[in-house]
């Protein structure tokens, strides 16, 4: 019976090694599982068995991966995105891609609060300086959230799931999408922005939560940036390329904007010169 199971190649690339055993369990009962490490070892014994690859987060299927795939029909991947995938170049093999909508969705709406509370507190430069001094300056004393306004650019799961963590901290929400979602902002006391522009100037922090298509790509350039308040933080948890990255780095640079917290870049491991201009 085992051998009649198809042959799945297991990336352990971006996931926790207790939930990799978890899942493999649950893999084990429908495939005859190799995990990447173990196939790089030998991939022309391996490479022509594998029917489906497993993926989690970059890197994920490059190309010199999928070269050496010549039987497969499947590339999954454990998250609701797939901009870190080469969708094209793989259905061009005839092999499809699926995603698992809402997986994180918690977990990215955690995250983005998590991210824009520690930005607008300074916590990670305060920590710094309580470790090298006593006392703390007031600049890094941070700006307060509770009552601040928020502006979210996409209201679908995670966008809303991110609202309603703000109405903890009584939050003024506004938030931009292409088609209004009257119940969801009924739910939460939103405010519809029919224009992007209105929630960038309103707006004291604002996230980005929405599908990096291809519709979306340099949604938020520098004219974008250039519209938000001086004293603004633009938080991003959408995939990289919806941000113009140079033009942030600009901003930041004159001081246009306050701050900006990215929780994805592009590319997605960003080369530690560019860190290091971004960081300046």
């Amino acid at each position: 019976m085992e051998k009649e199971k198809p042959w799945g190649l297991v990336s352990e690339e971006g996931v926790d090694q207790n939930v990799l055993n978890s899942l493999s369990d649950v893999l084990k009962h429908h495939f005859q599982i190799l995990f990447r490490t173990e196939f790089l070892q030998n991939p022309q014994l391996h490479g022509p068995k594998i029917q489906a690859l497993f993926v989690w987060s970059w890197p994920a299927a490059e190309h010199s991966l999928i070269s050496l795939l010549p039987s497969l029909k499947l590339v999954s991947n454990g998250g609701a995105g797939t901009d870190h995938l080469d969708v094209q170049l793989i259905n061009s093999r005839g092999v499809k891609v699926t995603n698992t909508p809402g997986a994180v969705s918690n977990s990215t709406a955690d995250m983005a609060m998590a991210l824009l509370l520690a930005s607008a507190r300074r916590i990670v430069e305060s920590l710094k300086n309580r470790i090298e001094d006593t006392i703390l300056p007031r600049s890094l004393r941070g700006v307060e959230v509770t009552v601040s306004t928020l502006g979210i650019v996409g209201m679908g799961e995670i966008g809303y799931k991110i609202a309603q963590r703000s109405k903890g901290f009584d939050m003024k929400i506004l938030y931009h999408k292409r088609t209004r979602r009257l119940n969801k902002e009924e739910a939460v006391g939103a405010t519809y922005c029919l224009r992007l522009d209105e929630l960038l100037t309103r707006a004291d922090f604002v996230v980005l939560a929405i599908s990096p298509t291809p519709d979306a790509t340099g949604l938020i350039s520098q004219r974008e940036v250039s519209l938000m308040k001086p004293e603004a933080t633009l938080v991003n948890i959408s995939g990289g390329l919806v941000l113009d990255q140079d033009a942030l780095v600009k901003a930041l640079q004159s001081v246009t904007i306050c701050a900006a917290v990215l929780d994805v870049t592009h590319p997605q491991r960003l080369p530690r010169s560019r860190l290091r201009i971004a960081l300046s």
